[in-house]
């Protein structure tokens, strides 16, 4: 089997990884931060769980991107830029602005998560790099420029509903409240449907299946845990907004 053939191969896996966990998260909430239980083997650090779960994102996909030979060209490092945009606050900055002091994540679900990451980020940093076509320069592609946008307006909101979360919890890492303002007026997970707003348009700017796939991928993935939180807050107070939607205003 040559990589191309490899390439797609691997892109139909992150749909079969998708609808799976999109179909089990249904079911059982995963089992990390506040939905965290017994039964699921040996724990590790939360912080030290996100470091080495988020770490291939950069690692790998830096070393793929870079034995490309598009790796030179304007719009893979444009592509690059906004990749690194997000990973870099992820695995190496946000888990030290969280207070996770008392939380633990089980191993499996650590292993789970490095292993997606190592895939997607090959598959990703692959085809920007080598199996992309974008023309002779970003200063054109209309499809790239409006991708970005919709990925930096994603970006925003996912830093934005992180850093009030963060601030809530700044001196009490046990305590939950209700978050309230901006961005969480009309949805409870604003931070996850900026997340889903940013890969949509990573795979808008770089016409990737493989950045489809993750796109589908994500949306599988929160989505589910979008619908355990809003219950889960519901539950919790039952002075939680009536109004307040789980993901998308006004529709779910």
């Amino acid at each position: 089997m040559n990589e191309a053939a490899l390439f797609g191969a691997l892109i139909v896996a992150v749909y079969a990884m998708g609808t799976l966990s999109f179909l089990w998260l249904l079911l059982v909430p995963a089992p990390y931060g506040r939905h965290a239980r017994k039964g699921w083997g040996p724990t590790i650090a939360n912080r030290s769980g996100w470091i080495v779960m988020e770490s291939p994102t950069v690692i790998v996909f830096a070393a793929v991107y870079a034995a490309g030979p598009l790796r030179a060209e304007p719009a893979p490092l444009v592509l690059l830029a906004a990749w690194m945009l997000h990973y870099v606050y992820r695995a190496f900055i946000y888990p030290f602005r969280i207070r996770s002091t008392t939380k633990r994540m089980p191993l499996t679900i650590v292993g789970m998560g490095f292993a997606f990451n190592v895939l997607n980020a090959y598959l990703n940093a692959r085809w920007i790099s080598k199996f992309g076509s974008y023309g002779g320069g970003a200063g054109v592609d209309g499809w790239l420029w409006a991708g970005l946008v919709l990925f930096l307006g994603g970006w925003l909101l996912n830093q934005s509903a992180d850093h009030r979360l963060i601030r809530m919890r700044r001196t009490d890492d046990s305590t939950y409240r209700i978050p309230r303002g901006w961005p969480f007026r009309f949805v409870t997970c604003p931070n996850y449907l900026g997340e889903i707003i940013e890969w949509s348009g990573w795979a808008l700017a770089s016409r990737s299946p493989a950045a489809l796939a993750f796109a589908v991928f994500t949306f599988a993935n929160l989505a589910p845990r979008a619908r355990t939180h809003h219950r889960w807050y519901h539950d919790r107070f039952p002075d939680y907004p009536s109004g307040r939607k789980a993901l998308i205003p006004f529709v779910f």
